[in-house]
């Protein structure tokens, strides 16, 4: 009997066919699929380059950094700073114009303080070129000032030794009466050399005390270059303002100092404001009534000496009085009070920045705010009121040493 064929054969033989096609046709159609994508619309399109961007080339684009639009206008650094040699020291140069102070009075004919003044009403000139001003005010309050009192017998005529002394005596007790609690007085008394009775202080008493000593001079010598220059460089120690009031026949007889030399040592020493009272002037009318040489003589050395009196105030931006009568040393005194209480103080950085020891002029102008023109000051009446502006002459452009 034939051995029959099993069924399953077949159907093996199939599966096992089926399985081989399937395996063979995998690559091709992976290869198909590939081909058809790059034949496809969008088989023009390349890989999108790297985010910087760049020029394209036969292997891709570069990656080019893209620039930073600050960077790209930005000025380049500046190179770096040289190293110091070993062994120099380094060091800056620094120039620094200090600040000028003027003080100034603005009086009327009768020597009123005229109030109220602001700082666009003021011009500064320094050798006749215009000042900022920088800062601007009213000085009010006490003073710190010398009463420098010339204490000699004069010889020839007894008259001329007590009518200068009491002259001295009564314009210094005039002065002393004006006193406040805030002003500090020191008296200096002066013949040969100078001699310091009180030194600075605000008691009344004590400065009356001083005076009260000088009875009987000693000496008929009046050194009064000596003494103002010694008391100019006493004041120059002293910060702040200063002020001299000089009391004095204004004849000087054997001073070391010369007259030219006392001028500078004015011009050199800042913040100081000097107040002269000539006095003596019975003798003087008493030898106009003697006829002779000697007597014409005598009377031009006073007549220079109100000259040199008159000198040392203006340079300084203070006053000179010559009364005649006692009863004008009190009204005298009340306008040196208010003077000293009452200033418009200016302050510029001058254009001139050298500090060469130059004497630089000052000039200081009441003007209508924003011309030159002088500004007009009226009364109570509605009258032009005639004023006068009184400040120092100038100032010194001291070197200054480190």
């Amino acid at each position: 009997m034939a051995a029959s064929k099993s069924p399953f054969l077949p159907r093996l033989f199939a599966i096992a066919c089926t399985v081989l096609l399937l395996v063979f046709s995998l690559p091709a159609q992976a290869q198909s699929s590939d081909a058809q994508e790059s034949s496809g619309p969008g088989s023009q399109k390349q890989a999108a380059p790297p985010e910087a961007g760049g020029p394209q080339s036969d292997t891709g684009p570069y990656a080019i950094p893209k620039l930073n639009p600050d960077k790209q206008n930005a000025k380049p650094a500046p190179p770096p700073a040289p190293k110091p040699t070993e062994g120099m020291p380094s060091y800056s140069i620094n120039v620094d114009v200090p600040l000028v102070s003027v003080d100034a009075l603005v009086l009327t004919k009768d020597g009123q303080f005229i109030p109220g003044l602001k700082k666009e009403h003021f011009r500064i000139l320094e050798d006749n070129v215009p000042q900022a001003i920088q800062s601007f005010g009213l000085t009010k309050g006490g003073y710190t000032a010398v009463l420098l009192v010339e204490f000699a017998s004069t010889p020839a005529f007894q008259v001329s030794r007590r009518q200068f002394l009491y002259d001295a005596l009564r314009a210094s007790y005039a002065f002393t009466d004006q006193m406040e609690k805030n002003d500090y007085v020191s008296v200096i008394s002066y013949d040969m050399k100078p001699t310091i009775l009180v030194d600075f202080t605000n008691d009344k008493q004590a400065v009356y005390g001083a005076l009260n000593t000088l009875r009987i001079p000693g000496f008929s010598e009046t050194d009064l270059f000596d003494a103002l220059y010694d008391t100019l460089d006493r004041l120059d120690r002293i910060e702040g303002r200063k002020e001299i009031i000089l009391i004095a026949s204004g004849i000087d007889t054997f001073s070391r100092v010369t007259y030219d030399k006392v001028l500078k040592k004015i011009k050199d020493t800042p913040n100081v404001t000097i107040y002269t009272i000539s006095t003596g002037f019975l003798w003087r009318n008493y030898m106009e009534s003697r006829p002779g040489m000697g007597a014409a003589m005598r009377n031009m050395d006073y007549l220079q000496a109100d000259n040199e009196m008159q000198t040392f105030a203006k340079m300084t931006g203070g006053r000179w009085f010559n009364p005649r009568f006692q009863g004008e040393l009190p009204e005298d005194f009340r306008e040196i009070s208010a003077a000293v209480r009452n200033q418009y103080t200016l302050t510029y950085r001058p254009t001139n920045s050298k500090q060469d020891g130059s004497y630089r002029k000052l000039k200081v102008e009441v003007v209508q705010p924003g011309t030159d023109k002088p500004l007009i000051v009226k009364d109570q009446k509605g009258k032009d009121l005639k004023y006068q502006v009184i400040a120092r002459d100038g100032y010194t452009a001291k070197h200054e040493v480190e």
